[in-house]
Order: C-alpha cells, then structure tokens, then sequence
C-alpha cells in the first residue's frame, strides 16, 4: 500500500501507469504482452506499476477507491496529479492505445 501512496503522490510530478495484471487470465496475458511491446518500443515519459491482482487484492481495491474507475482485469490507468486522465480495459489494452494515450496526455511527446 506504501508504493501505492508514493506512486500516486509522485505523479503530481510525473504521470504513471498502473497496470491491473490476473495472472490466472488469457486476455491479461495477452495485455501483458502488449505492455512488454510498448517498452521494447520506446521509454514512455512515465513510470509503470504493475499490480498484480492475486497477490494485492487490497492494493486493486484501494486504486479503485482512491480514482474512482471500476475494476477491470486487465485494466490500464494513466493517472496524473492523482487522477485518472486516460483508462482501458480487457482488449483495449495494446500498445497501440497505451502510446495513443500517452501522445495525448502526456506534453513531454
């Protein structure tokens, strides 16, 4: 739960990711992968969290109460100055969308 607060409180300085990872689901499998693809890519001008949904339950529900989106596995957030600018869920979860995401969001690209 501490690197939740830290991480939501470093990104008045600098947007995150927070990635909602099942390790027991196909399309977060899948999701995974296409966060791995956004990496080898390029460096996003953000920091990642991956959350790991089995393991951080307690984490996974804080996010959702703390932002106010609804849980989703796999789920990604791009989240500045504490709050959500940009989420995807299930499928929408590419690379593609993510750097979409990040184009529109995030001044530094």
């Amino acid at each position: 739960m501490a690197d939740l607060d830290a991480a939501l409180a470093g990104s008045v300085f600098r947007p995150i990711l927070i990635f909602k990872h099942s390790a027991t689901c196909g399309t977060s499998a899948m999701a995974h992968e296409e966060v791995d693809d956004l990496l080898a890519d390029s460096t996003p001008p953000v920091d990642l969290f991956m959350v790991r949904i089995q393991g951080a339950r307690d984490v996974s529900r804080a996010i959702t109460d703390r932002l106010g989106i609804r849980h989703e596995s796999p789920q990604v957030l791009l989240v500045s100055g504490g709050r959500v600018l940009w989420h995807a869920s299930h499928f929408r979860v590419t690379a593609r969308s993510i750097a979409a995401a990040l184009t529109q969001h995030v001044p530094e690209l």
